[in-house]
């Protein structure tokens, strides 16, 4: 009988899950971690089923996840039910294979120990050409849809 290898869960504390150390790790990073990085997670998360453990955290978290990036990420059959906006920690740095910055306003600050690398997302931003509301909200998901899938692709074959 081969030893199970477990890690904590991302949505209980204390909880583990059989593998997950396996798994290689995405974290997506903005500022209040209401929209744009919850958006890549829950794309993620759709995409990449339990291949990949998904994170998402702020570096000044909001008070509550957007309501039109849930609406528009729901349009392709992801899901944000239950995600609240979470602050940036040292052990999700440390964790994860990759770390991404949606946008230039979050900075992330490398910590000892990481294993992964960041990289920074310039997302498409469709409001600074008078695009706004959902039709804006569908523009940015399409671009993080994207880059997520490449970004899937290379987690998974490596």
């Amino acid at each position: 009988m081969t030893p199970q290898h477990t890690t904590p869960d991302s949505t209980t504390p204390g909880a583990t899950t059989p593998g997950a150390d396996d798994r290689p790790t995405a974290l997506f990073v903005c500022v209040k971690n209401g929209g744009k990085s919850q958006m890549a997670a829950a794309l993620m998360r759709s995409s990449a089923g339990d291949a990949v453990e998904v994170h998402s955290a702020g570096t000044r978290p909001g008070g509550a996840v957007n309501e039109q990036s849930r609406q528009v990420v729901e349009e392709v059959g992801a899901d944000m039910h239950g995600e609240v906006p979470k602050a940036l920690d040292a052990e999700l740095l440390r964790r994860a294979d990759r770390v991404i910055v949606l946008g230039s306003e979050a900075q992330v600050t490398p910590v000892d120990g990481m294993r992964g690398r960041i990289e920074t997302w310039h997302t498409d931003e469709p409001s600074e050409r008078g695009i706004e509301g959902l039709e804006r909200m569908r523009l940015v998901r399409d671009d993080i849809a994207e880059r997520v899938e490449t970004l899937r692709q290379e987690l998974l074959e490596g």
